[in-house]
């Protein structure tokens, strides 16, 4: 009987066949991409959740109101700490129970570290000339700024050039003799030391005489570091057509003192070693009773310096031949207290460009470097505008800041980008004066020696191990500043180029620590200041920690984590403390100097906020799925067992029982779920393996049960209501109960007045597309939302593209399955108002007038069921949470609408098919069946 009737109505049964095929199908590959996605998307987190470090433990008050506010740490932030938390205090967390590793850094000061930067201008020889000078006057460019630099220069002399025999090069660069004959002139010292045309006064007769060249410093106190001309230098080489600029660069340098132990299980950094070694606990300051040319002892410290100075910088320069009169009297001269004026005012003819890496001229290896004076920089203070952060500009810096206190002079090759707009405080930290003592007197009672220090080592940051890009923290003591511009404007105004650190201490971007020592030097170093500060007592910036047992973001791992933070702000509740496991670099727009750039400050907690959104957005897709695959197959077995009215009510009349009635309707629905299956477990491997689902045979193998089973729940309230049905059914047909008759005068008037006529029919054809439009709705707002949850980071930005196809095609879906549900009900019930139409066509309606009304009433069908869905749907995202829909109302609202116009066109264009099919049939043959 089953098969018969399944045979004798084959277009019912196919058609239901494949409204489940595709029900099935699409909830099994739907709830596989889902699953996938979900999997892929924690299996992300999992292997990206944990950086170098899980807890970051920073001095009180080192957290910013947008720090706190928005859950971040500031990109290179550890740039403007300097000291802070005390060496108990580091000892006291180190020893905590949990504690695996706890790296302290302790940032002392910014150093100047000279260097020379070679330019060859062989080029621009005049080969003829016996002795000749260059000008090269050079535009830096450094950040977002351009700066005028001082002119440098070059004297090529065919006589020889030798440094004095009694006066060692290393000590007293540039001190060089030209020998013309029997004469000798010291050519490039007068320019490069004497630029005051200074002269000694005699004690008997108060007569003046030129000073003559040695190692005591001019006195330039009432020059400013920042006048270019203090920079200026002359090379003097002897030679035919070669030559080189030499002149001198200065690097501030950042000195931090670390635990060689546990920064090397840290980070790694016994393996960036390029030159010598890595330091070690054994590395502690040495009093240096007496090496080479001292014969006084001082502090000697152990240090491992970068191969790359951090900062950067490019020059740009015109080269310029002088005419310099007769060259043979050049050296005499050169060789004069008016050496100065005479080459700045000497005319020069342009002969071409060059330009140099700053970069470049950071010294290969370096021999000790005295402390003299070190410099410490704040934080940088913002306000928030339209455009992003933007830091608050400071007042230009100070050209005192640059004045040693042991002479008062000026550090010579202070550098041009000093000048630049300021956002940081400067602080200058001058040393002692005392000398061959290891306790200070007079001025400087109690205090130490400026030690000396001594670079055992150089590494290279690019080698370190390195973590996740998704998850990286940009505190890494070693990394610079990420950079980048955040629009066309700012990409050109950067060349397309990463912005870097440049050589203002004042400047937004800080480079991160150059020098390191050990934490056994911090004393000998801050002591050595003239003036006390907060590095004496409490030296250390920050203080890293690896916690012990910690695998990844799993439940276990977090309480460890938790339990080491809550026990140190139990034991130091005046320090901050931050869990940084699962932290992403987020991405902020900073309004820096007119341009807009884009900087990866770090996101705290983003892997866990991750695996939140993800389970309870993948439990949500997963049950709207469900529910409108069930009840699109709900509408269908129902429009089914309707249109099938008059053969269930004829066979109760011939004897069939309500069981009988209930095994026919569900046998049949399980024979179509069966058939649909089958072909769906095929079509299921076909889309899985194209969708690149893992286990696709064994995801394809679920559709068979799950058509069977989604054939038989949703047929299961269709076939209750077949035994339901009387006899009588079969020979008189439902009727309404007449109301009071009203004029109609449009057609559209008409199909309001047929839909109002039978409310059940109507209700039911938009119940599909509603729920259609309102799965659509939330489903869609849940997608927005867990974006807004999650993206911001390069980890959320990563999972979020992801899980962006599961995403749309359950969105698509939902809408698909709504408005196909409804277009099958509308569908049926042309079928079943047949009759009527016929009468109509008996009266004189044409064609045309009879398909208007068909798709008036589509319309408003669609229109009803569309926006009851939307306005359902908004209410479900309401009462899931208000916070849902903040920033997206009009986004999901709008959308909500174009799905709603979107099943009006698709259900105006089902009925064209009923349309066709019902014009071709005489009215006489129609009003005859009825």
């Amino acid at each position: 009987m089953i098969l018969s009737q399944l045979s004798r109505h084959r277009g019912r049964a196919l058609a239901l066949a494949a409204g489940i095929l595709v029900a099935a199908t699409s909830f099994t590959l739907l709830t596989s991409t889902v699953t996938t996605s979900q999997a892929r998307t924690t299996d992300t987190v999992r292997k990206n959740a944990r950086s170098a470090y899980d807890v970051l433990v920073r001095p009180r008050g080192s957290q910013t109101a947008i720090e706190r506010a928005d859950g971040l740490v500031e990109a290179n932030f550890l740039s403007g700490i300097f000291g802070g938390i005390t060496l108990g205090q580091y000892g006291a967390i180190k020893d905590m129970p949990g504690v695996q590793i706890a790296a302290p850094v302790a940032n002392l000061g910014y150093l100047m570290v000279q260097g020379t930067m070679k330019i060859d201008v062989s080029d621009f020889l005049d080969s003829k000339a016996p002795a000749q000078i260059l000008r090269i006057k050079p535009t830096l460019t450094a950040g977002l700024g351009t700066y005028r630099a001082a002119d440098q220069y070059v004297y090529l002399t065919r006589n020889p050039i030798r440094p004095p025999t009694k006066l060692p090069d290393a000590l007293f660069p540039g001190m060089v003799q030209e020998h013309v004959g029997t004469k000798t002139y010291y050519v490039c010292w007068y320019y490069n030391s004497n630029k005051t045309d200074l002269h000694i006064q005699h004690a008997d007769d108060g007569g003046y005489e030129p000073l003559q060249p040695n190692f005591i410093r001019e006195d330039r106190r009432e020059e400013s570091p920042f006048d270019p001309d203090m920079n200026a230098w002359l090379t003097c080489r002897s030679g035919h057509d070669k030559a080189t600029a030499e002149f001198p660069v200065t690097y501030p340098v950042l000195l931090s003192a670390v635990d060689p132990t546990a920064e090397n299980q840290l980070v790694g950094l016994g393996r960036a070693i390029t030159q010598g070694r890595m330091l070690t606990d054994r590395d502690k300051p040495v009093w240096n009773r007496k090496e080479g040319w001292s014969d006084k002892p001082y502090w000697k410290v152990p240090v491992v310096l970068n191969d790359r100075s951090l900062t950067a910088g490019t020059v740009h320069a015109t080269v310029e031949r002088l005419d310099t009169g007769n060259p043979l009297a050049l050296p005499e001269k050169l060789g004069s207290t008016a050496a100065h004026d005479f080459v700045n005012g000497l005319r020069g003819t342009p002969v071409g460009h060059i330009s140099a890496d700053l970069a470049e001229a950071f010294p290969d290896s370096t021999d000790q470097i005295r402390s003299d004076s070190y410099w410490t920089v704040g934080p940088v203070d913002y306000d928030r505008t339209d455009h992003g952060l933007a830091p608050r500009a400071r007042a230009d810096q100070s050209p005192e800041l640059w004045r040693t206190n042991s002479d008062g002079q000026f550090i010579e090759m202070v550098p041009e980008e000093n000048t630049g707009i300021q956002f940081r405080k400067v602080t200058s930290h001058p040393g002692t004066a005392c000398w061959g003592t290891q306790t200070c007197g007079h001025q400087d009672s109690g205090r130490t020696p400026i030690p000396y220090l001594t670079p055992v080592g150089r590494y290279d940051a690019t080698k370190l191990p390195g973590f996740s890009s998704l998850t990286q923290v940009p505190l890494e003591t070693y990394r610079s500043p990420q950079v980048t511009g955040a629009d066309a404007a700012a990409r050109a105004a950067l060349h397309d180029r990463p912005l870097a650190p440049d050589r203002n201490l004042g400047g937004y971007l800080a480079a991160p620590p150059t020098m390191l020592t050990t934490i056994d030097s911090i004393s000998v170093l801050t002591k050595s200041r003239r003036l006390p500060s907060l590095q004496d007592k409490a030296p250390v910036s920050a203080i890293r920690i690896r916690v012990a047992g910690v695998t990844g973001v799993d439940a276990a791992s977090q309480a460890r984590v938790n339990a080491v933070a809550g026990r140190i702000r139990t034991a130091y509740p005046g320090l901050q403390v931050d869990i940084t496991i699962g932290s992403s670099p987020a991405p902020q727009t900073i309004a820096l100097s007119g341009v807009n750039v884009r900087e990866y400050w770090t996101a705290k907690g983003v892997a866990l906020r991750i695996l939140k959104a993800v389970d309870a957005k993948s439990a949500v897709l997963f049950v709207l799925v469900l529910v409108v695959c069930g009840l699109f197959l709900a509408q269908a077995a129902l429009a089914s067992v309707r249109s099938r009215r008059t053969e269930i009510g004829t066979l109760r009349c011939v004897g069939w029982t309500s069981r009988d009635i209930l095994r026919l309707v569900l046998g049949e629905l399980a024979v179509i779920g069966l058939a649909a299956g089958t072909a769906g477990a095929l079509l299921a491997y076909l889309l899985g393996s194209l969708l690149g689902l893992s286990d696709a045979a064994a995801k394809a193998a679920l559709v068979l049960p799950v058509a069977l089973l989604l054939a038989l729940t949703a047929g299961a309230v269709p076939a209750w209501r077949a035994t339901r049905l009387r006899p009588i059914d079969a020979i008189r047909p439902p009727v309404t109960t007449g109301g009071r008759a009203a004029p109609v005068r449009s057609v559209l008037g008409l199909a309001a007045r047929n839909l109002l006529r039978v409310p059940g029919r109507t209700l039911l054809g938009a119940a599909g597309l509603a729920l259609g439009v309102a799965a659509f709705t939330v489903l869609l707002a849940l997608t927005l939302a867990f974006r807004g949850e999650v993206a911001g980071s390069l980890l959320g930005n990563a999972v979020v593209a992801q899980a962006r196809t599961a995403d749309y095609l359950s969105v698509a879906l939902s809408l698909l399955l709504g408005a196909a549900g409804a277009v099958d009900v509308l569908v049926l019930s042309q079928r079943e108002r047949a009759a009527d139409l016929a009468v109509l066509r008996a009266t004189g309606w044409t064609t045309r007038e009879l398909a208007r009304l068909t798709v008036h009433e589509g319309i408003l069908l669609a229109l009803l069921g569309g926006l009851t869905g939307a306005l359902a749907g908004l209410a479900a995202v309401l009462a899931i949470g208000s916070g849902v829909l903040q920033g997206h109302l009009l986004t999901v609202g709008g959308a909500a609408l174009l799905a709603t116009l979107a099943a009006v066109a698709l259900v105006s264009a089902a009925l064209a098919f009923p349309i066709r099919a019902h014009s071709r049939i005489a009215p006489a043959h129609l009003l005859a069946a009825d």
